[in-house]
């Protein structure tokens, strides 16, 4: 060190956290530098680069730019809230993942759907526009880039800085090749070599700020700020052995320019007019940089208020993680983990990677792994178990709260640069509040519980006021008349881990996930069953998670979970089919008891279970039934509803069982085929369908395909194919599934049907006509089985309302009467959407399941060869022996696509021999040739 220059103040550390006094050398990562004692960069992969010491007096310009860049790298490659058990820090540039933003147009949608893959009315897949963080930085000269908590905006920030002063170091890890690594590709993305993201400006020299400690170093309120104090600022967090550097630093900045990071503007407090002086500060800067880019980063929340804007600056906003990602982010982590934090080998690596993917697919867990906060900390969660994570979503927040709340409330360390303790910067909260850990718990799961009740809002996590977070430390202290609660105000401020500081004077919960849970530990401790079960009727969307995870705990004590149940479904379900509609509040408690059985694993009938739980558990499942034809439940609700049907025992046998098939009657006579918005299906009146058949009530359903795998021992279908639950629509099946189905079933009941009949897949006409009714149509649905007989009743037929409608109810669209646009986002089980019905009855025919037909389309995926008018009598568009070269029809629809193709006249087609997650079937009887 140069004596000249004096060292910093005894206890002061720098702000990467690493001592800067004396000699010595800080390194950390594969491809971290620092400057050492021997004038050397120190660099776990054997980089070194040799220059004088950057202290001593006479080093020259490039070596001060060397040495500062060093300093830069140390700081930027950090993960200070993610310190390794191990007692070595996690590096930046071994976990960090590619970014998202939304587009210029896209952040004003919700993320999910922004991020939805959709497909056009054509059938062919659409992206919506998404620009990877890097490109858009490339783009703007100015950008604010927004983003909830951890959703990776500082990272992405430090990330950049990492590299460009990796490259410029000639790093052979944290360069702009690490930079433009591509985005990770979906699961189903073309098998393309994915390409480098755009970077097109070079190894620009970075300058990092972090805001709220430039806030902290302003002069009084009501004083100006100009360019000067940021640069001020800038030139006061060097390192002493660096400040001879400042001169040569604001020359390259004015003269050739660089890329200059502001980090966290929403940290910013807006008393004492610090939000003003900051934005006054960074605007006259940004102004004589002209040469400069700039990044500034802020909470989504906070930017969107009008006076925190910054003029002339654009606006990205990040999305969630892709599944891509998610998985791109497991491979990096526990490749860190086995060549630098743990030194595993890497068998284990590569099987806890594995079992990481596995879990974040679990649906519970799918949406906090969209989060790189929350997957880095499912990552530690795992790390720290050995490898598993927990097999409940209850027990996962209670192993992560456990390890937040260490982190939150513990001793705060001070480290050195290789993670290792070097001394107490603060003592732990109960050590210095004289609380146990429970009393603080249980004081911060009621402030999360009155947090939640309070909350405006459905969406987000509740700002926690730090009057009433301090009001709750110090209810849990016995010596509370001892703690002064400005000193409590101090020692809060920069913790990190279940509790983080959200602007001035208020705190958050690090996810909203985190804040229910605390409340459902409050309220299973205080207000179980009574309460809970109120709340949750009353105002289901505020508390369905909470009454979940409450129940969850309860798991080793069953008594509890069904007390719970009990108390949300009070009463049995009125079994008249023509019953009055029940109550919102009963609904909606049948509903989440069948949720809490279901996630509890009660809800499958058990031989020891006691009489009068199963009464609970049958009075549940029943409602459940009743719940499909709800109008008071959203679809969403409706499906589920169907879900836990199966779950607690489908009662619907004519569902289950082939022999109880359902069908309908389709009288003979002229109906209209086509559509006038459809150009390869152009509407004209069809006179060929000359005789009555019946079609299936609903498509073939999972058990039926399964009872017809048992009995015939079939084995061409794919496992997938029976993965969903039994009393949904079968998908992932062939043209050649079907039509065995057929075969299979025409025997089964070859004495039962009329002579000469048979089972088969419907013509695309037959479809059709059952979709939108004939030009006549019979005054009430009949149905039958094949028990029943095939008579079709004698009755007089009257005009069809609507005999060229758009949808099988009618010409308006209308969303709760179809399971399409991905507003499910899977099948669902016939009857959630019964208003849709066609005329005839049939369920389903919108949506749901593209349904195959034993029609032709042709050679030509893009035009086909069978064209209309439509007929019948043309053997060759019904050729069932055509190669599987050419492509069948496929009508209806199903739940990935949009509203347009689920119009009864719309043709899409299939190659026979191929399987989609949304092609099903269903069957058709009438009078052969029908196979």
């Amino acid at each position: 060190m140069n004596n000249a220059e004096s060292p910093p103040p005894k206890g002061r550390r720098s702000r990467s956290g690493a001592a800067l006094q004396g000699s010595g050398a800080i390194a950390q990562g594969n491809d971290a530098v620092a400057l050492g004692k021997d004038a050397r960069y120190v660099g776990r992969d054997n980089y070194q680069i040799t220059l004088q010491q950057a202290a001593q007096p006479g080093a020259s310009a490039d070596e001060l730019r060397q040495g500062y860049l060093a300093w830069l790298s140390m700081q930027a490659n950090r993960l200070p809230l993610f310190v390794s058990d191990s007692g070595k820090p996690v590096q930046l540039a071994s976990v960090y993942t590619a970014l998202l933003t939304a587009g210029r147009d896209e952040s004003r949608l919700h993320p999910a759907t922004a991020s939805s893959v959709r497909k056009t009315a054509t059938g062919e897949p659409g992206e919506p526009e998404r620009q990877s963080a890097l490109e858009a930085l490339d783009r703007e000269q100015h950008l604010v880039l927004m983003g909830g908590p951890g959703s990776g905006k500082t990272t992405f920030l430090n990330f950049v800085a990492l590299c460009l002063a990796g490259e410029i170091l000639r790093s052979p890890g944290a360069n702009l090749k690490l930079l433009r690594r591509p985005i990770p590709p979906e699961g189903d993305a073309p098998s393309d070599q994915p390409k480098a993201q755009r970077w097109t400006r070079g190894a620009l020299l970075p300058v990092r700020v972090v805001l709220r400690d430039l806030a902290a170093s302003l002069p009084p309120p009501g004083t100006p700020t100009n360019a000067d104090t940021v640069w001020s600022f800038i030139v006061g967090q060097l390192p002493a052995q660096l400040r001879r550097y400042a001169d040569a630093l604001q020359a390259e900045l004015l003269g050739r320019g660089g890329l200059i990071l502001l980090d966290g503007l929403d940290e910013v407090p807006d008393a004492r007019q610090r939000r003003e002086q900051v934005k006054a500060a960074v605007q006259e800067f940004a102004a004589i940089h002209g040469k400069c880019r700039f990044l500034v980063t802020s909470r989504t929340y906070a930017y969107q208020r009008q006076d925190w804007k910054l003029d002339g600056f654009a606006e990205r906003e990040l999305l969630p993680f892709t599944r891509g990602q998610v998985e791109r982010f497991i491979d990096g982590w526990y490749a860190h983990m086995a060549h630098d934090l743990y030194r595993i080998s890497e068998a284990q690596a590569a099987a806890g990677a594995a079992m990481l993917k596995r879990a974040t697919e679990r649906p519970e867990l799918r949406e906090l792994a969209a989060r790189p906060l929350l997957l880095t900390l499912m990552a530690r969660l795992q790390t720290r178990g050995g490898g598993a994570l927990p097999e409940s979503r209850e027990e996962l927040y209670r192993q992560s709260v456990a390890m937040l709340l260490d982190e939150w409330e513990g001793l705060k360390l001070q480290r050195d640069a290789s993670g290792q303790p070097i001394g107490v910067e603060q003592p732990s909260l109960n050590e210095w509040l004289n609380a146990s850990r429970e009393n603080i718990r249980r004081e911060l799961d009621k402030l999360a519980y009155e947090a939640h009740l309070q909350q405006p809002t459905l969406v987000g996590t509740a700002d926690i006021r730090q009057s009433d977070l301090i009001a709750a430390l110090l209810a849990a202290s016995r010596d509370r008349r001892e703690v002064s609660p400005l000193l409590l105000e101090d020692h809060l401020r920069d913790r990190t881990g279940l509790l983080t500081a959200h602007g001035e004077g208020l705190y958050q919960f690090p996810h909203r996930s985190f804040q229910e849970y605390l409340a459902a530990c409050h309220l299973a401790r205080f207000k179980f069953p009574d309460e809970l079960s109120r709340l949750a009727r009353a105002d289901p969307n505020r508390w369905r998670e909470v009454a979940l995870l409450s129940a969850a705990g309860f798991r080793n004590a069953p008594g509890s979970i069904w007390e719970l149940v009990d108390a949300l479904c009070t009463r049995s379900a009125d079994p008249a089919a023509n019953a009055p509609e029940a109550d919102s509040g009963s609904q909606w408690g049948a509903l989440l008891a069948g949720q809490v059985l279901h996630e509890t694993g009660l809800a499958a009938a058990d031989p020891d279970l006691q009489e009068r739980h199963e009464i609970k558990r049958l009075r549940v499942r029943d409602w459940q039934l009743r719940l499909l034809r709800s109008s008071t439940l959203p679809a969403r609700e409706r499906v589920l509803a169907g879900d836990l049907l199966a779950a607690l025992g489908e009662t619907r046998q004519h569902l289950l069982d082939v022999d109880r098939m359902r069908f309908v009657a389709v009288p003979r006579g002229p109906f209209w085929m086509g559509d006038e918005v459809v150009h390869n299906a152009p509407l004209h009146r069809n006179e060929t369908l000359s005789y009555d058949y019946w079609i299936a009530e609903a498509p073939v359903t999972v058990a039926q395909f399964a009872q017809f795998v048992a009995v015939s021992g079939y084995q061409g279908h794919a496992p997938e194919t029976l993965n969903d639950p039994m009393n949904r629509p079968v998908v992932s099946v062939t043209w050649h599934d079907a039509r065995r189905f057929c075969d299979w079933l025409s025997e089964r009941w070859r004495a039962a049907l009329p002579a000469g009949w048979s089972v088969g897949l419907p013509s695309e006409a037959e479809w059709e006509k059952a979709a939108r009714g004939g030009v006549l149509i019979p005054p009430a649905a009949q149905r039958t089985t094949i028990d029943a007989g095939f008579t079709i009743a004698a009755s007089s037929l009257q005009d069809n309302p609507e005999p060229q409608r758009a949808w099988p109810w009618g010409d308006e669209w209308d969303a709760d009467k179809a399971n399409a646009e991905d507003s499910i986002g899977e099948t669902s089980t016939p009857a959630c959407f019964s208003a849709g019905r066609s005329p005839y009855g049939c369920e389903d025919l919108a949506g749901n399941v593209w349904e195959w037909t034993r029609s032709l389309w042709g050679t030509d995926w893009q035009k086909p060869d069978f064209v209309y008018p439509y007929d019948a009598r043309d053997r060759r568009r019904e050729d069932l022996d055509a190669p599987d070269a050419i492509w069948r029809v496929v009508r209806g629809g199903s739940w990935g696509y949009l509203r347009g193709v689920a119009r009864c006249g719309v043709r899409f087609r299939g190659l026979p021999g191929g399987r989609d997650g949304g092609f099903g079937f269903r069957v058709v009887l009438r009078s052969s040739p029908v196979r």
